[in-house]
């Protein structure tokens, strides 16, 4: 299955990408999570910018960084406008806040950008008592992004719009995942890390790499750091796979993106041997505008208006694991996700 530009690869940058797709992204409201200084999140927020979208809503934890990001973006493309609203991922409560915050700020979204993350070697809980890199990952992205559908499905309506066709498709939710999914299907007999039994299908098959074996797990009470984020990338991929089964009849489509290996804030955590061991797998490292290009061809190219594959990397299809990809899986995730949120979504 071939996108707009098959040419491509690893070394392509943001701004090529979105200069490439500009007219899919002129007028249009994009919110963008996970959005700091010096990051994917600032590279693909100032490569959309570059095309003249309608507004640019920035989230991410800390205020001065959000600031730093968004003074930057209006100095360079005055006629742009830019908001900012602050996302902890890790408290239920504040995802449900900064929804209602985007919800007065715009009354339809045309693209989402998941990019928000966090990877732990130890065992955090969120405020709600969930593994923190599955309850931030994932759980936090599924509380958002559900909570503002009803601004997606009306960008997606033929009505938003009454001089202009919307393509079917081209609204978009793109979740940032990680080629770390295959280090863990989703735990669902204990995706808390509390050490109980799970079956051999939510386990990784053999025997983890040397480099993944935690150094710490025994100390802390068996927790994998490496596994844990491995399942909540896993979760990234199964929840574009539901988004687009649900709603692709309605103009919504997802898909998840591996942006490569880059040196970000979402490595901060690591210890020594942890960041040996990424290091040790990844033969290229990306910079920031290399590391925002996929994301930008997974929310614009308009080769993917109709559902193709559900995975990109490196600017272009890639084949997720299995269990990544199982859309009875999927709807398994969906039914716990919306157990650990409270909230039944009916789509």
């Amino acid at each position: 299955m071939t996108l707009t530009h098959p040419e491509w690869n690893q070394e392509t940058g943001g701004l090529e990408v979105a200069r490439a797709f500009s007219e899919q992204i002129h007028g249009k409201n994009v919110l963008i999570t996970g959005v700091s200084p010096e990051s994917i999140g600032s590279s693909i927020s100032h490569s959309i910018a570059s095309q003249s979208p309608n507004l640019v809503i920035l989230a991410s934890r800390t205020q001065s960084k959000l600031d730093d990001v968004a003074s930057k973006i209006q100095h360079a493309y005055p006629t742009v406008d830019v908001r900012t609203v602050l996302l902890d991922l890790g408290s239920q409560e504040s995802v449900k806040q900064t929804a209602t915050a985007i919800s007065q700020m715009t009354t339809k979204l045309d693209v989402v950008i998941n990019n928000a993350g966090i990877m732990t070697p130890t065992k955090q809980l969120t405020n709600e008592g969930i593994e923190a890199q599955f309850g931030s990952n994932h759980i936090g992205h599924f509380l958002l992004t559900n909570t503002l559908l009803p601004l997606l499905l009306l960008a997606a309506s033929p009505q938003a719009n009454a001089n202009a066709t919307v393509p079917g498709g081209a609204t978009r939710v793109v979740n940032v995942t990680s080629l770390g999914h295959r280090l863990s299907p989703v735990r669902f007999h204990d995706y808390n890390f509390e050490g109980k039994e799970i079956p051999a299908a939510e386990k990784y098959p053999g025997e983890l790499p040397p480099m993944f074996q935690s150094t710490t797990a025994a100390a802390d009470g068996g927790y994998n750091g490496f596994v844990a984020y491995g399942q909540a990338k896993t979760a990234n991929i199964l929840y574009s796979v539901s988004l687009t089964e649900k709603l692709k009849g309605r103009g919504i489509v997802s898909y998840a993106v591996h942006p490569g290996s880059i040196w970000t804030g979402l490595s901060r955590d690591l210890d020594a041997d942890g960041e040996a061991a990424i290091r040790k797998i990844s033969p290229f490292w990306k910079n920031h505008d290399q590391g925002a290009a996929t994301i930008l061809v997974a929310a614009f190219d308009p080769a993917l208006n109709e559902p193709k594959g559900i995975l990109l990397h490196d600017c272009q299809l890639f084949d997720a694991a299995p269990h990544a990809t199982d859309p009875e899986i999927a709807a398994r995730l969906w039914e716990l996700s919306e157990e650990l949120v409270k909230t039944e979504f009916k789509l």
